[in-house]
């Protein structure tokens, strides 16, 4: 009997420093414009702790000074914030976002070192980072995290193998349930969104990442993810499929727009001035924007975009001749140079998009603005619309 209180206090010390347990849990997309790509967290469950903790990575602060002028030149701050799980659980509840959690088999040793980093990580003066939307976001870090623990493991099983997805293609497919969203996206990002990536890129979306840590193996050959359980169920729309866009409808609204226009120059010649003027205005301030993301901030995957030669700024120095054709007075020595300008950009578009360097995957886009712009000089070259003064407005 003498030994038992020599044994109750082994057994207290044990669980005192018994090893965390380390969890990943994936929210799904929710309604909200920045909820649409889903959301992680990797979450400490430490016995020493009297709940578990959740370390979340996607803090952001709309109050921080200059936070609009870092958003647009790309520059923004996130932080590391530390949080009970069912506190962070709760937001998710409430909007009907579908949570669930993979308990990772780590061992004690690489558990307790990943809690610790994370502590570490979660301090005031460590919390914050600079936060690119592909390359270095929420996903990602809990990726890092995990990848740092297993001494690089996840990283050696997931960069060298690749299911042909692309940076574009999963912005595009998350962001489809809002339209103006998903074209922001597609018209915005440049040639570098198109380039496939590994498994280990695909992460930078936490359900990939997900998906990922599910099929991996810990350095000692065993299952990563032990157990996996539904903490939330998901109340809302699913997260978009996968799925092939076809670029021939496109190229057929584009011909029908250019027989349109064919067919408004053949009852008067400045007829197609009614499309033509809101398309140069629309051409002239997407091709402002994506001028300013390439050359004025650090959006770097908006940057060479080729969209600009079929969304060209220059429409803006047709805009000027237009009214003038549209009061009946000539359009002025210009126009017709810029409006074949504006053709040949789109042609060279196509070309681009042929090229096997780093190609822009804007086929769809090119199908519907190529006719366009052909046909716009078709119908409205100086030579076509005749002479201004007698023809009446359409």
């Amino acid at each position: 009997m003498r030994w038992l209180p020599v044994l109750l206090l082994c057994g207290l010390s044990a669980g005192a420093f018994a090893a965390p347990r380390i969890g990943v849990i994936t929210m799904q997309p929710g309604e909200v414009f920045f909820e649409r790509f889903g959301h992680n967290a990797i979450v400490v469950d430490d016995p020493s702790l009297p709940e578990p903790l959740s370390y979340n990575f996607g803090f952001f602060d709309l109050d921080e000074p200059g936070f609009v002028g870092n958003f647009i030149r790309g520059r923004m701050q996130y932080r590391l914030a530390v949080l009970p799980l069912a506190e962070d659980l709760a937001y998710y509840r409430d909007v009907g976002r579908g949570v669930t959690i993979q308990w990772l088999d780590l061992g004690d040793a690489r558990a307790t070192a990943l809690a610790a980093a994370l502590a570490e990580n979660a301090r005031p003066e460590n919390a914050r980072y600079r936060y690119d939307y592909f390359t270095d976001n929420c996903s990602t870090r809990v990726r890092d995290a995990l990848d740092g623990a297993l001494d690089g493991a996840l990283r050696r099983q997931l960069q060298g193998r690749s299911r042909g997805n692309t940076y574009r293609g999963d912005a595009v497919r998350l962001a489809s349930p809002a339209p103006w969203m998903w074209l922001g996206f597609d018209l915005g990002l440049g040639p570098a969104a198109d380039r496939p990536n590994s498994l280990w890129e695909d992460a930078f979306v936490p359900m990939r990442l997900a998906d990922a840590l599910a099929q991996m193996r810990g350095p000692d050959g065993r299952p990563l993810v032990a157990a996996e359980a539904e903490l939330l169920p998901h109340r809302l729309a699913p997260e978009p499929a996968e799925s092939a866009r076809p670029w021939w409808p496109w190229l057929l609204a584009g011909l029908a727009i250019t027989g349109a226009l064919s067919w408004l120059r053949a009852r008067a010649p400045r007829a197609p001035l009614l499309f033509a003027i809101p398309f140069w205005s629309v051409c002239t301030v997407a091709g402002a924007l994506m001028l300013f993301i390439w050359c004025c901030t650090a959006h770097r995957f908006g940057w060479s975009n080729q969209n600009l030669l079929l969304l060209n700024p220059l429409a803006v120095l047709l805009l000027p001749g237009a009214w003038r054709l549209r009061r009946g007075r000539g359009p002025g020595r210009l126009f017709g140079w810029v409006l074949a300008v504006l053709a040949f950009g789109a042609v060279l578009a196509l070309f681009l998009h042929w090229l096997p360097v780093l190609p822009q995957r804007n086929l769809h886009w090119i199908a519907l603005l190529l006719p366009v712009h052909v046909g716009l000089l078709l119908a409205l070259s100086p030579n076509r619309t005749g002479p201004a003064q007698t023809d009446p407005p359409p």
